[in-house]
């Protein structure tokens, strides 16, 4: 717990609407970087941007980046040390967790073009539901 609390007070974290912690570290018209910080207990809630989203594994637990495919299967893919780096596509929509036995995963992402928060937009849980009913014990675990 201490290791959480020092990296949420050395990078000056703070809640995400998606669930988590976050820091903007870069912002160009082209580009944004953050620092993400999710921790036992936490989820990436389902959501979705207009921008390519890469993450970059930094230190600490595994995470799994959790996408629903265009026709509504589970793509999950594990980050951490052996798997440091992954793009979620631009319009998908994606959320992430932490897998049985993870503490925390402190991950940065980066946004090509820029990141804004008009472009995000967090899962409504019903329509979800209607739209990708294969993927529902997913869709359960990761939205209210």
């Amino acid at each position: 717990m201490d290791k959480i609390k020092n990296l949420v007070h050395l990078h000056n974290l703070l809640s995400h609407p998606e669930g988590g912690f976050y820091r903007e570290t870069y912002r160009s018209e082209f580009s944004t970087g953050i620092f993400y910080l999710l921790t036992k207990g936490q989820k990436s809630s389902f959501h979705r941007i207009k921008s390519d989203e890469m993450w970059h594994f930094y230190n600490g637990d595994s995470i799994s980046i959790v996408e629903i495919t265009d026709k509504g299967a589970i793509k999950e893919t594990l980050l951490n040390e052996d798997n440091v780096q992954y793009v979620v596509p631009a319009h998908v929509w994606f959320g992430a967790y932490l897998p049985d036995g993870s503490e925390y995963a402190f991950t940065g992402c980066t946004v090509a073009p820029a990141f804004h928060f008009s472009d995000f937009e967090i899962a409504d849980k019903a329509s979800l539901l209607k739209e990708f009913p294969n993927a529902k014990d997913m869709i359960e675990k990761l939205l209210k």
